[in-house]
């Protein structure tokens, strides 16, 4: 069963029937907006702008970030974290990127996963439609857990979608939703650190 998300909301991410996850992927899509152009002779043509739209996972402890898994680093330093690869256009169903966490394997040093949205290309938000972050559970046939809307299109070019926190012996999930200004993941730092 899983479960939709408001901004700030929180879920653990544990097993619906006892124990706790071991490998999550959390996965990006988007369309992109079909915009009106007038012609050069006064008619009309609908035309889809593609817009690139990066997913990137910040690696945080102890207040820094540790690391970095986007579109030109795969996979975190200690294997943990992997990105499947870039998607250009938003183009196709579904997620258009995804960044698998292996929980276990994530180093000690690490509190948090925090996932960010950026618009390589520039673009803003407002230009881009049905976007969503969801986290799902890998080990179980890719089981939806929960499920945050990125609503509020705008000005702004980034976001930061949700993080994967320590929580005891387990890890919890909060959607975030905070909006910024940026296109590449290390413009992004700042509105990590202060989402935590």
């Amino acid at each position: 069963m899983s479960i939709n998300l408001n901004k700030g909301q929180s879920v653990n991410l544990a097993k619906q029937g006892g124990g706790q996850l071991t490998r999550v992927r959390m996965g990006l899509g988007w369309d992109t907006k079909i915009v009106t152009k007038k012609g050069l002779f006064g008619g009309t043509k609908q035309v889809q702008r593609d817009i690139d739209l990066d997913a990137s996972a910040l690696l945080i402890g102890g207040g820094r970030v540790l690391d970095t898994v986007y579109f030109g680093s795969l996979r975190s330093q200690d294997g943990s974290v992997q990105h499947t690869g870039d998607n250009l256009t938003g183009a196709g169903d579904g997620d258009d990127e995804s960044i698998i966490v292996d929980l276990p394997a994530v180093s000690g040093s690490v509190e948090h996963i925090v996932f960010v949205v950026n618009s390589f290309s520039g673009e803003n938000f407002s230009e881009v439609d049905n976007a969503f972050v969801r986290v799902v559970d890998s080990a179980a046939n890719d089981q939806e857990l929960a499920r945050f809307q990125l609503s509020g299109s705008g000005p702004h070019t980034a976001l930061v979608m949700a993080k994967v926190s320590r929580q005891g012996a387990g890890w919890t999930f909060t959607a975030i939703g905070r909006e910024g200004q940026g296109r590449i993941a290390r413009e992004l730092e700042p509105l990590a650190l202060g989402s935590i």
